[in-house]
């Protein structure tokens, strides 16, 4: 692995702190790592940096992996029955309450949970959202395998699922594509607190359980081995052999918005 440009750069040179991460390069994607919580708005912030440079081809094709403080994302889907509107309640524990321009419906992330946003050129891997998408879930179908966890599709409802033996989500996608460049992404749940999720309906679905890979292999799991591993899974999912590989995930089925950006309720 080559080691990128610099990337503190993007931080605002007011920050008087700057998020510690790693940095590797996998192929001609640039990777970072960040090992403390990333706020919400300091990842969003950066993410529009890095897409806009990514636009402009300034830099190269980028991977962020990081946690967040708890917080609860309200996707351009969200109802208001997926979420109450109680915003005073969902903050009461010290989660914040952010209205995001993603696709999909309200979710939470916090510690313990594991997020990947590429910034990418869409075309260079996939014809359309959906393939995109499909490619995200499988990054994560893959990790769970190495922890002998089984991770399925489930038609109609996007993200990766665990039987136990009921349905529950462990894996979310919520994306954005924005003048052929890709925003938001994925997150998988490694070790963190659930019971946030129980005062929402999970990307919209009433009735929705979730879980985490800790609940699954009732032990603890490193979060830090799983950053490192959706770096490397992600490498190989992306790599040339993935390559607008047939669309064997059906017909595209992302929407365009009023701004021309496709997003979709992941």
């Amino acid at each position: 692995m080559e080691q990128p440009v610099t990337m503190c750069d993007l931080f605002s040179p007011n920050s008087t702190t700057l998020p510690s991460f790693s940095s590797h390069r996998y192929h001609d994607v640039f990777v970072y790592i960040f090992s403390d919580p990333v706020p919400y708005p300091t990842a969003w912030d950066l993410q529009s940096h890095l897409h806009n440079e990514r636009f402009f081809d300034r830099r190269p094709d980028t991977l962020l992996i990081l946690e967040h403080p708890p917080v609860y994302t309200l996707g351009r889907r969200t109802r208001l029955s997926d979420w109450g509107g109680n915003k005073a309640a969902l903050c009461e524990n010290g989660a914040e309450v952010l209205h995001v321009n993603r696709g999909g419906s309200v979710t939470f992330h916090g510690p313990g949970q594991v997020v990947l946003y590429p910034i990418l050129k869409l075309n260079r891997y996939a014809t359309g959202a959906r393939q995109f998408v499909w490619l995200l879930e499988e990054i994560l179908i893959r990790v769970l395998e190495c922890w002998n966890i089984t991770g399925v599709r489930t038609v109609g409802k996007p993200g990766v699922w665990v039987m136990q033996p009921s349905p529950k989500k462990i894996g979310f996608v919520g994306v954005r594509i924005q003048q052929g460049v890709t925003l938001h992404g994925v997150s998988l749940n490694v070790d963190l607190d659930l019971a946030p999720f129980r005062h929402i309906h999970p990307c919209g679905f009433p009735g929705c359980s979730v879980t985490s890979m800790a609940d699954v292999s009732q032990e603890a799991v490193s979060v830090e081995t799983i950053k490192q591993q959706l770096a490397q899974t992600f490498a190989t999912v992306f790599s040339s052999s993935s390559l607008r590989r047939s669309d064997t995930q059906g017909q595209e089925y992302a929407q365009a918005d009023r701004e021309g950006s496709l997003c979709r309720n992941f």
